[in-house]
């Protein structure tokens, strides 16, 4: 299983994969704003998500573990 992290603070504008979707390597998974920028937060490998931490609106921060995904 791999954790995908938040890379920096901000909110969850919008999540763009759903659970049981199978992503590919630098596929966005969630995007994150941050002073007024939208930062994608990529896939680091193929898989399926397994689970989703968080929910658009929620803030997160660097580190934290957004989603799940199993190989």
């Amino acid at each position: 299983m791999t954790e995908i992290k938040a890379s920096m603070a901000g909110s969850v504008w919008k999540i763009a994969v759903s659970e049981g979707e199978t992503v590919e390597e630098d596929q966005d998974v969630v995007i994150l704003e941050s002073m007024k920028m939208e930062i994608p937060i990529p896939a680091e490998s193929d898989g399926t998500v397994k689970e989703l931490k968080v929910a658009e609106g929620d803030f997160v921060n660097e580190g934290d573990v957004i989603a799940i995904l199993e190989s």
